[in-house]
């Protein structure tokens, strides 16, 4: 009688995921039916963030484990003035960006030094980014209701990172200060083409995070319209969020870029959208990726992982979308005037596209609307600064 309820029990859970990843595999854009209720004030402490969704909770908690100090950052950010602050409605849930925030400390050099060479930068200053943090303030600066889950650290660079996110105009209650690391950076070589080579810093991006995330955290990401992650956090961090999100029937878009590890086959399961560029496509699939005939056969490699979307972003080439059983959609670039750094521009592009997604555009729009975020992205230096507010990418795509 017992093993008769165990197998039982396990066809039950076999059906269930059955039922679930059949309904991701139909979803061509994220539900619109939840019933997410935000307050009137956009002030809000975590204390009271429970009260704004309607879900129950399904996860517990158990941080008994974690000896680290960590603490919300108190928040001031909403004020009336801030004029980037998105105005959240019932019929927009959130985007919410789980990832990183770094301080990226630029140096502008004519070249990249050769080995064991000493070479004078032209000039040196340090601003906020982050793939995470880049794409929550894309978000939020195309007006859309974004929440960002990440870490940051009791310093100056923390501090840096929170100016950058409330200005940008993204929710904060879900950032939390952690005392035992500091906040991560990034060293961002910018040379005169435009072109960067960067050397992370993981800091509290890497480390400090709890065992099991919080169930406000979790709570928020299973009544979001769409989440965005990165590689810039710990895989146990993501596989939670993307499990999260996937019982909850909200797609997950998996921006690949960040740590050259292997992609774990239980996060790709969960995933809606995996979004490479070609060097990271070539990396993850172990195959080459110079034309777009090999681009092709490795987005077959990426179906064979259990990804039924791929969003390869292809830089001057512009970007193509492969969606299993479909032609591919190919987007163009739309040129720059001058490109003057291209910090961002993949982040700026996924993050437009998941705002275009959810906001229930047409895949052939999403591409267009993230290629003229991203020609905007790279006419300005650093990356927070060069996101554009969706006015203006409205306009360049009025103009050609």
């Amino acid at each position: 009688m017992t093993q008769r309820r165990e197998r039982d029990s396990e066809e039950e859970e076999e059906e269930e995921e059955r039922d679930i990843t059949g309904n991701m595999r139909s979803l061509t854009t994220p539900l619109q039916s939840k019933h997410w209720h935000p307050t009137a004030q956009n002030n809000l402490k975590k204390s009271e963030s429970n009260n704004l969704y309607s879900y129950p909770l399904q996860f517990n908690v158990n941080n008994s484990n974690n000896p680290l100090s960590r603490k919300v950052k108190p928040i001031s950010c909403f004020a009336s003035e801030n004029t980037n602050q998105p105005i959240l409605k019932e019929s927009k849930p959130p985007l919410v960006v789980v990832g990183s925030a770094n301080a990226d400390i630029y140096v502008e050099i004519d070249r990249l030094p050769k080995e064991g060479e000493t070479i004078s930068a032209k000039t040196g200053q340090t601003l906020a980014g982050g793939k995470g943090a880049n794409q929550a303030v894309c978000g939020g600066k195309l007006s859309y209701p974004t929440f960002f889950i990440g870490q940051v650290g009791e310093d100056a660079h923390g501090k840096l990172i929170t100016e950058a996110l409330e200005n940008g105009g993204v929710y904060l209650d879900h950032l939390t200060t952690v005392s035992n690391a500091p906040t991560g950076h990034a060293v961002v070589m910018l040379q005169s083409d435009g072109q960067n080579s960067i050397i992370i810093v993981g800091g509290a991006n890497m480390s400090c995070w709890p065992e099991n995330l919080a169930d406000e955290d979790l709570e928020i990401v299973r009544n979001a319209g769409i989440v965005l992650l990165q590689r810039e956090i710990p895989d146990f961090v993501n596989i939670q969020v993307a499990k999260a999100a996937r019982k909850a029937h909200v797609p997950v878009i998996l921006d690949a870029g960040g740590v050259d590890s292997p992609i774990p086959l239980e996060l790709l399961r969960f995933v809606e959208i995996l979004s490479p560029n070609e060097t990271e496509l070539a990396r993850i699939t172990k195959m080459p990726t110079e034309s777009f005939n090999q681009i092709s056969k490795a987005v077959e490699k990426c179906y064979e992982m259990g990804v039924n979307e791929v969003l390869v972003k292809l830089g001057s080439n512009g970007s193509a979308l492969f969606t299993k059983g479909e032609e591919p959609l190919q987007q163009p670039i739309i040129k720059a005037a001058k490109v003057v750094d291209t910090t961002g521009a993949g982040d700026t592009f996924t993050s437009a596209f998941a705002v275009a997604l959810v906001e229930g555009k047409s895949k052939k729009e999403c591409l267009r609307f993230a290629a003229a975020a991203a020609s905007l992205c790279v006419q300005v230096k650093g990356a927070i600064p060069s996101m554009p507010e969706k006015k203006a990418v409205f306009n360049l795509l009025q103009s050609v």
